[in-house]
């Protein structure tokens, strides 16, 4: 094993794509992480008829699977001899759930107290929502999210078309998981971690997205909706601004437009944020003018923040994803050939592993039982009772 988190063993018991996320950046830094999985395998398996659609994969990708019926008592003893060797226990059912299975933080932490017990919630632990259950949009709707992205005209809230309250709470869940193994330790005791979805996406959202709420005399007066920042061209999309003096010099520069620079209404930087609206309409004018290339050429020459608007596809390609080795193809059993996004951080010292396959349901089962002590008979006795699957 390579990574920072070697010798690190994770057992969770995760679905859908906050838990399983956080599982697999743990994983992609060097933990064993054991998915420990109900008999039809995590609800996210059922989106393909081999147990292995694309969101699964990712947000699997190096895990060995154990799977069992844990409401049966021999299932139970498995699950308590496998915690007797984890350092990290994590965990995204609703609250309620583990203590009814007789895995509640106290009880586990009882017998295992240098054991890091994390536990991922969607609305937390009280509260008139903590029962509910939870999933990604309804997140973006309560932490106020959806209402960043609202319309100009209409101003109806829309959602971020991509997972960001599950995958914004999986990295806060694996650093909160580091830090807890980090003070373990420094102090040699393992400890309770709780995040919650509403939680994470409300930080996230904090620093710009309630900057009008920050301070409590402004009275949370709204600004008018931004424009995207989007620009249409000749051929195409780009992204481009300013922000410092300069910044807004060579903008002017590249699109040609020096009397900008004498207009009072963009003089200051709070002057073009005050006119915003304006400036970014007359920006817009003037992109349709010239291709996407030929933009991205002149804003560079003058030092102007500037990109092209890919589409995922195009992606794929671009020049710098392809210099920075981003995405990295290998093979999935029962698949064939995936792509995947090597872990973000990288690690001088211990580097992390390259993205690796996902498990099938139960695949590690008789492994994880044999390291556990069970002798093959007792293995084949389990599985014949359908207390454990996959042997």
């Amino acid at each position: 094993m390579t990574g920072p988190l070697a010798g690190i063993r994770v057992v969770e018991i995760t679905n859908v794509v906050s838990g399983p996320a956080a599982g697999a950046l743990l994983a992609d830094q060097g933990a064993e992480v054991i998915k420990v999985e109900p008999p039809a395998g995590d609800i996210i398996r059922r989106a393909a008829e081999n147990g292995l659609p694309a969101m699964f994969i990712s947000c699997n990708r190096g895990k060995h699977s154990l799977a069992l019926d844990l409401k049966q008592p021999p299932a139970r003893d498995i699950m308590w001899r496998l915690l007797a060797t984890a350092d990290v226990f994590l965990h995204n059912l609703r609250p309620g759930v583990m203590e009814r299975l007789g895995f509640g933080p106290s009880e586990v932490r009882d017998r295992f107290p240098r054991l890091v017990y994390a536990a991922i919630s969607g609305f937390g632990e009280t509260g008139p929502y903590s029962a509910r259950r939870v999933y990604d949009p309804l997140v973006q709707a309560v932490s106020g999210f959806a209402d960043i992205q609202a319309d100009g005209e209409s101003a109806r809230p829309r959602m971020i078309r991509t997972v960001i309250a599950d995958k914004t709470t999986a990295a806060c869940a694996a650093q909160a998981v580091t830090a807890a193994l980090f003070h373990r330790e420094r102090s040699g005791h393992g400890q309770d971690v709780r995040i919650s979805m509403l939680d994470a996406m409300v930080s996230l959202l904090w620093p710009e997205g309630m900057s009008p709420f920050t301070i409590v005399a402004d009275g949370g007066r709204l600004p008018p909706p931004s424009h995207d920042r989007i620009f249409e061209t000749s051929d195409g999309y780009i992204t481009a601004g300013s922000v410092s003096d300069r910044e807004w010099a060579g903008l002017c520069a590249a699109l040609d437009r020096p009397g900008w620079l004498r207009d009072p209404m963009f003089a200051t930087q709070a002057d073009r944020n005050r006119n915003k609206d304006r400036r970014y309409a007359m920006m817009a004018e003037v992109f349709l003018g010239r291709s996407s290339a030929e933009w991205i050429e002149r804003l560079d020459e003058n030092d102007v923040p500037c990109a092209p608007v890919l589409r995922r596809s195009e992606m794929l390609e671009d020049p710098q994803v392809r210099a920075s080795n981003i995405v990295h193809e290998l093979d999935q059993p029962g698949v064939g050939p995936i792509r995947q996004a090597r872990p973000a951080a990288r690690f001088g010292g211990s580097p992390a592993h390259d993205p690796r396959p996902a498990p099938r349901i139960g695949e590690h089962s008789a492994q994880i039982l044999a390291a556990l002590g069970y002798t093959d008979t007792a293995i084949r006795e389990l599985a014949r009772d359908r207390v454990v699957f996959g042997c």
